[in-house]
């Protein structure tokens, strides 16, 4: 039998929670630590949607990247997501800034993704480093980026240098733009300001936002696999959660 807390000790394991930033809110949030787990929900977002999908299918457990409470909480009302998952009696897990920064995390999954070889880490940073096959120009690179992830409304500064190693910090990661630039040719991350990448333009370096849903979310359902592998009595089911921010193509 699985329980809720054999899975909160398996994330633990590969991205232990004590390793979160001192602002986020990652760990056991809602629910018991000795439900057994039969049905386990996995989302980016423990949104309103996603906890009413949970509770119509008759999930044990909800398992997000972003942390479902979030700051104080000054009431608890009906429609909350909060409210739906604890009158439901489904348990919540977040693994937010730990599994950022863990070996097989955020990062390292979307250096998968994007196929990035010799991919490497800078130690004190969220930052991974990666190499691509080849040469590519930024237009090329922004392109090849949007195909992989699935961008729409991709946001990039213009250089004429070409790219071949690749910093990776998905996510709201703008504040490593400097470590960035110091070990990369270009930096990809979600959200970045405008003065920010006009900043890394003026200085003739590439920077790529490509949104934060869309570094998060493929990289972060990577940890199905792994899950079904050690929990062969729980059936792992992915929310058919897509991205509420909408853009143009």
């Amino acid at each position: 039998m699985t329980t809720v807390k054999n899975i909160y000790d398996y994330i633990n394991s590969i991205a232990p929670f004590e390793s979160q930033e001192e602002w986020d809110n990652s760990g056991h949030l809602i629910g018991d630590f000795r439900k057994e787990v039969k049905k386990c929900v996995l989302a980016l977002d423990g949104t309103k949607e996603v906890c009413r999908f949970s509770r119509d299918i008759g999930a044990d457990l909800l398992l997000t990247h972003h942390p479902i409470i979030f700051g104080g909480i000054d009431c608890v009302k009906s429609d909350s997501a909060v409210y739906i998952l604890a009158n439901s009696g489904i348990a919540q897990i977040s693994a937010h800034t730990n599994f950022d920064i863990s070996d097989g995390g955020i990062n390292d999954n979307l250096a998968e993704i994007l196929e990035l070889k010799e991919t490497r880490k800078i130690e004190g940073s969220f930052i991974r480093i990666g190499e691509l096959d080849m040469e590519m120009s930024i237009d090329d690179f922004a392109e090849y980026v949007s195909d992989k992830l699935g961008c729409s409304g991709i946001r990039f500064t213009n250089t004429d240098k070409l790219i071949k190693t690749v910093a990776l910090g998905g996510g709201a990661c703008e504040e490593e733009t400097e470590i960035a630039i110091k070990n990369a040719d270009c930096f990809l991350t979600g959200d970045m300001k405008y003065h920010k990448m006009l900043d890394a333009s003026e200085e003739g370096f590439a920077v790529i936002s490509a949104g934060h849903f869309e570094t998060e979310n493929k990289a972060f359902l990577m940890l199905k696999d792994k899950l079904e592998k050690l929990f062969t009595d729980v059936e792992f089911i992915i929310a058919p959660y897509d991205n509420p921010i909408q853009t143009i193509d």
